[in-house]
């Protein structure tokens, strides 16, 4: 009698083979974290501080190009990665690898689609993300439509010296984000206390330089004038030196003005606008008067960080106090 002895392994112990065992969910989601949230933190760190610095600025250009070269790594570790070592950070250290259907791991195209079929894991209120907690090949949507799964492998497989690349990865995104948000905050401070040294300035400087600049005697005419372009900016200097032009053509009088009030409207660094409230005297003798008008006045800083008038705009005309009678 003769005896057949059937060497086919059952289906059970292709199963419980190491190699074909599939991941549980809680080492994809550890893998996923430390292949993503690294990163995102990065991103979202440097998209906040390119939201606090000056627009197209030295400090707002850094954060743009950290954004991307942050993501440019994530897309090298996810999808470039595993084509060249068989291996992401994440899937590495939890010892998992993604197969497709013919059991060998996608290229980077086939990742790139997966990954962006995620989407669909996303958009189902996140069902798709829990959908291995109870499916027979614990797939998620995006292992559905790409017909891959992930599998678990043996400790011996896996990169050596795993761990400790990852621990400098991410302690790496941490220190990026840490100086990313010290950045942030000494650009935003180092800028609010420029701010508040122009308006001090401002709040001293601008009333006597607009005084100086509209006070005049044509005893010292010339004198006069010079020493208003002086308080002039080059933009501001052809508006003014046309309307002293028109003074020195007309009969000049005695000219004075002081301030009496004034508000800053703006401030920059280094731009800066004031409504002031003035008072002063034209001619002498028996044809003095003494009028009121309010001006608006734009400064700018110049190189040599000297406060200069940029702008006036008269929005009281001059006019004898009270009810003018």
């Amino acid at each position: 009698m003769t005896v057949v002895v059937d060497e086919t392994p059952t289906t059970a112990a292709i199963q419980e083979s190491p190699q074909n065992a599939l991941a549980p969910w809680h080492l994809r989601a550890g893998a996923f974290a430390v292949d993503f949230l690294p990163g995102i933190a990065v991103l979202a760190t440097m998209a906040l501080v390119s939201l606090t610095v000056p627009l197209r600025g030295l400090w707002w250009w850094v954060s743009i190009s950290v954004a991307g070269v942050a993501f440019l790594l994530m897309l090298v570790n996810r999808l470039l990665l595993p084509t060249v070592t068989g291996w992401s950070l994440g899937r590495a250290v939890f010892g998992i690898a993604v197969v497709g259907r013919d059991g060998e791991a996608p290229g980077p195209w086939g990742l790139l689609l997966r990954d962006l079929a995620h989407l669909l894991d996303t958009a189902s209120l996140l069902v798709g993300w829990l959908w291995p907690l109870w499916d027979a090949k614990r797939r998620t949507f995006a292992d559905m439509v790409l017909s891959t799964e992930v599998q678990r492998v043996e400790p011996g497989e896996r990169p050596r010296n795993i761990r400790q690349w990852t621990t400098v990865a991410v302690l790496t995104s941490a220190a990026v984000c840490v100086a990313g948000a010290a950045m942030s905050y000494a650009v935003v401070y180092s800028r609010d206390r420029a701010i508040d040294q122009t308006r001090q300035q401002i709040a001293i400087q601008g009333p006597k330089i607009v005084a100086q600049m509209l006070t005049y005697d044509p005893k010292s005419l010339h004198d006069d004038f010079a020493r208003a372009q002086s308080l002039a900016t080059a933009r501001y200097r052809g508006e003014l030196a046309a309307q002293q032009d028109a003074v020195q053509k007309g009969q000049p009088v005695i000219n004075e003005y002081w301030v009496t009030g004034s508000s800053i409207q703006t401030a920059t660094p280094d731009r800066a606008t004031m409504l002031l409230f003035m008072q002063g005297r034209r001619g002498e003798g028996p044809e003095q008067r003494y009028i009121t008008a309010t001006v608006r006045v734009n400064f700018a800083q110049d190189a040599d960080k000297h406060w200069r008038v940029d702008g006036l705009t008269v929005l009281t005309k001059p006019k004898p106090p009270g009810n003018g009678k």
